[in-house]
């Protein structure tokens, strides 16, 4: 199930100092932030309308594309007749997984005929067809790389592992643009020198991430290997990551940390150990502590970024600490980030609205798995 905090921001979570963490000793032990209760119906409904509100809205819209010529220029529901809404392809892309994943745990979600139609009328294999269309343009290669691959093969994941008659109608529809993105992985991943190691979209570990649990759910051992080969050829060698210069401005990803949640997947627990001892050794301090990323302007398209950087700190740290007991202590400091973010999340402007959903629920759920 997936879980969900109600509390308000916590005022105890304190600014780092140049040693990467400041300790507050007594705050942790006497204060520490209570753990996310389980999410209710009515909240699902809520979290629900987010996706619901954008998946069919063509505009604003941000296509991102390359043009070869004036024959490339078309309106984004002619582009991409799938995955046009909530603002940019990778968003309505994640916006889909959500209602997926909110279905898979509410059957009986206020809005369930509404989520299943639209999901139904999107992801149809005629549009599917156009998809991969767009994907294999001679301008198209890289188009959406490596973000929105992931969150493709997330959505795969989700609609494979769901056990009802539509997630196999969506699944075989959805599969020919999805064996696209792994093939693009596959064809990608042997010429990537050097990882990408920044806060937003390009962020490699991150990419890798996503694609390597589909890789595992569907046992695609080809995808598996060639990932975990790579992620160790990128970061095993790594130490001292600088915590202490994140976030970036417009950070929604934690460069660090992402890289943790990709290497906890790939290595066993005694090669973990030594690779984060050397990589981040500050997280094993039971009074670890790092502060949120705070949001100045939520109507700034860029600025709201940090509070999906919250949110995906979150995951990553609720997936270390109920990976390994020893980063038990993190919970709370997931909770802190979380606490901060999710209050701002329903009827937030648009600039935040169409894509923070998924975050929130995706590191909800990683808490409660």
């Amino acid at each position: 199930m997936i879980g969900i905090v109600l509390l308000g921001c916590n005022k105890e979570v304190k600014t780092q100092n140049q040693q990467l963490e400041e300790v507050n000793t007594e705050a942790v032990q006497e204060n520490p932030i209570e753990a996310p209760l389980q999410l209710t119906l009515k909240q699902a409904n809520t979290l629900a309308d987010l996706p619901l509100a954008c998946l069919q809205i063509e505009y604003p819209n941000k296509l991102g594309q390359t043009l070869g010529g004036k024959e490339n220029i078309g309106e984004p529901h002619s582009l991409h007749p799938a995955f046009y809404g909530c603002f940019d392809w990778h968003s309505s892309v994640h916006g889909h997984w959500s209602l997926v994943k909110l279905l898979k745990e509410f059957p009986n979600l206020e809005k369930r005929e509404e989520a299943r139609t639209k999901l139904l009328q999107n992801i149809s294999a005629k549009n599917i067809e156009e998809e991969v269309s767009y994907f294999q343009g001679k301008h198209n290669k890289s188009y959406e790389r490596t973000y929105g691959w992931a969150w493709l093969l997330k959505l795969a994941e989700e609609l494979h592992t769901w056990q009802d008659p539509l997630a196999r109608e969506l699944e075989q529809n959805l599969q020919p643009l999805t064996d696209i993105i792994v093939q693009r992985y596959i064809d990608f991943l042997p010429k990537l020198k050097y990882p990408v190691r920044v806060g937003e979209h390009p962020n490699t570990a991150f990419g890798l991430s996503f694609a390597w649990d589909y890789a595992h759910t569907t046992e695609n051992q080809k995808l598996k290997a060639l990932i975990e080969n790579r992620a160790k050829d990128f970061y095993i060698k790594d130490k001292g990551c600088p915590i202490s210069w994140e976030p970036g401005g417009y950070d929604f990803l934690s460069p660090c940390l992402e890289e943790i949640d990709l290497m906890r997947r790939i290595l066993d627990k005694y090669q973990f150990d030594i690779w984060i001892t050397n990589f981040m050794p500050q997280l094993k301090n039971k009074d670890f502590t790092i502060s949120v990323g705070e949001v100045s302007d939520r109507t700034d398209g860029k600025l709201v970024h940090l509070d999906g950087l919250n949110f995906s700190r979150a995951w990553v740290l609720y997936g270390l600490a109920k990976q390994y007991e020893d980063y038990a202590h993190l919970f709370s400091v997931a909770n802190a980030h979380v606490n901060y973010s999710l209050p701002n999340l329903v009827a937030d402007s648009y600039e935040g609205g169409h894509w923070l959903g998924s975050f929130a629920i995706y590191a909800l759920d990683t808490n409660a798995e």
